[in-house]
């Protein structure tokens, strides 16, 4: 019994790694972080815009069109990484941006650097909206349906082969849901 007693400690620690080993190999891709909220209404937000622009409602977010709201900041590496492909996607929906714990200045001298690639630009200066999302950091990028509804969530920072794989079929299926309907 005591032989018994001395190896449980060793005999747990490997059931544990056979554990995680077995998860690691059919875990998929680590980057893909489950969302909640996928399926349902996004998070209801009233922010300003930038600069005296136009902010976002929750009205903007149902209007009929297919969105890509993308949460960036100016003292994000990774948003200067994506932005020629946020720009690239400019006219395939419309694109709304959030500058996530920014100051409009430096916001403002961001898009004046790089380009305006946003229909909208909100401001979310202590971080309160992106929390409701589910933000984990920026840049992350959601596409949303014509009825406000979050049909996709991509972490990081968008490249060629997440556009193609995951971005455009996300806005393909957002276009084909049902219209809104009046009561």
């Amino acid at each position: 019994m005591k032989r018994l007693v001395a190896f449980l400690p060793l005999i747990v620690i490997a059931a544990l790694a056979g554990v995680f080993l077995l998860r690691l190999e059919q875990g998929g891709d680590p980057a893909r972080i489950p969302s909640a909220l996928i399926g349902k209404a996004a998070p209801a937000l009233s922010l300003p815009g930038l600069a005296g622009g136009p902010g976002i409602s929750p009205a903007d977010l149902a209007d009929g069109r297919v969105k890509l709201v993308n949460f960036w900041a100016s003292w994000c590496a990774p948003c200067r990484i994506e932005h020629p492909l946020l720009t690239a996607l400019k006219g395939r929906a419309a694109l709304y941006g959030i500058a996530y714990k920014d100051t409009a200045e430096k916001a403002q001298g961001f898009l004046d650097e790089l380009g305006n690639p946003f229909e909208r630009i909100a401001m979310d200066a202590d971080g309160r909206v992106a929390i409701e999302w589910g933000v984990y950091g920026v840049p992350e990028t959601y596409v949303v349906d014509g009825r406000g509804v979050i049909v996709w969530k991509h972490v990081g920072p968008l490249d060629e082969a997440s556009i193609r794989a995951d971005i455009l079929p996300a806005i393909e299926r957002a276009e084909r849901q049902a219209p809104l309907t009046t009561p």
